[in-house]
């Protein structure tokens, strides 16, 4: 391949942003015929012990305390679960991955009506330079960006534009929350660290994926966990959309489908009941939303399993 451009995001199937997000994945499939449904591992590297930290935009008059809580608790619960864990094993060598989540904090501040990929990774780059970023592994930390209702989200620039001026804007063009983005993961150099982040909108009727209506907490759990599952499996794809020949910092990617949690989004078709759904805890406290992960095992979506599935 020449250039390689993986997607690492959450789109609504059904809406503008799915139709731009199946666009990219067919380019990349043009370039790869042949290429298995299934998740491959490219050989870039895995997080079988990740840690992650809620970073609540906008300053605390723009979020509801019961939100923020409520976010806190499931999304923690869901990472660290014993059997939605075990049905990742498959793709950490038959081994449990495990996650460990650090208090969340609510940053200073406005903020902007869109926020653009510049503008989060202008954020975590600044707050790395600043020292005001939450103490943790760097390399092996996601720091997510959770942006309070009525705030769009842009996979590209906030001011419009191209963030990859290599790459032609008919294939690349932006897709918005406001057309069915959910959020994204991806990493930021700075000097010589690495700093990954996710964001996320607060999803509702009108803004990003409501697969919960009335609960937009629940939507914004289930986005959160399905960025933070890609991230531990394919924590570079931000490199290897940036690199000649990128493909080779890819972890687990499928080149028809996408990242472990695009290929469930993208067989569910406009009917996302079906993947974003509530699950039980394996520790019996009650039931988390999330979006069901892809299973090469099962060739299919699959939630919690008993047991350790074997490699892949």
């Amino acid at each position: 391949m020449d250039q390689f451009q993986p997607a690492n995001g959450v789109y609504h199937p059904g809406k503008g942003a799915g139709a731009i997000h199946r666009k990219r994945l067919d380019n990349a499939v043009q370039k790869a015929a042949g290429s298995p449904l299934n998740l491959r591992y490219f050989g870039g590297r895995t997080w079988p012990a990740m840690t992650f930290v809620n970073l609540y935009a906008g300053g605390a008059s723009a979020w509801a305390a019961r939100d923020m809580s409520s976010v806190d608790q499931a999304l923690g619960a869901a990472m660290s679960d014993v059997g939605l864990n075990n049905m990742l094993a498959q793709y950490f060598g038959g081994t449990a991955p495990t996650t460990t989540m650090l208090p969340s904090v609510v940053l200073p501040g406005g903020c902007p009506a869109t926020v653009g990929k510049d503008t989060v990774e202008g954020w975590a780059a600044a707050m790395h330079t600043a020292g005001q970023l939450p103490a943790a592994p760097l390399a092996s930390t996601v720091y997510c960006f959770m942006l309070p209702s009525g705030i769009i989200l842009s996979d590209g620039p906030a001011a419009g534009g191209d963030t990859k001026p290599s790459i032609t804007s008919s294939e690349h063009d932006a897709a918005d929350s406001t057309n069915g983005l959910g959020g994204y993961h991806g990493s930021v150099h700075v000097g010589a660290d690495t700093i990954y982040y996710a964001v996320g909108v607060y999803s509702d009727a009108t803004n990003g994926i409501d697969a919960f209506p009335g609960a937009s907490w629940k939507n914004i759990v289930a986005t959160f966990y399905h960025e933070l599952n890609e991230a531990r499996t394919d924590p570079d794809v931000e490199d290897a959309s940036m690199a000649p020949a990128g493909e080779r910092h890819l972890g687990w990617y499928s080149l028809q489908q996408g990242e472990i949690g695009d290929i469930p989004m993208n067989q569910a078709g406009a009917d996302l009941s079906t993947i974003m759904v509530e699950v039980p805890l394996a520790d019996g406290s009650g039931n988390v939303p999330i979006q069901l992960m892809w299973s090469d095992d099962a060739g299919a979506p699959q939630g919690p399993v008993d047991h350790p599935l074997p490699p892949a």
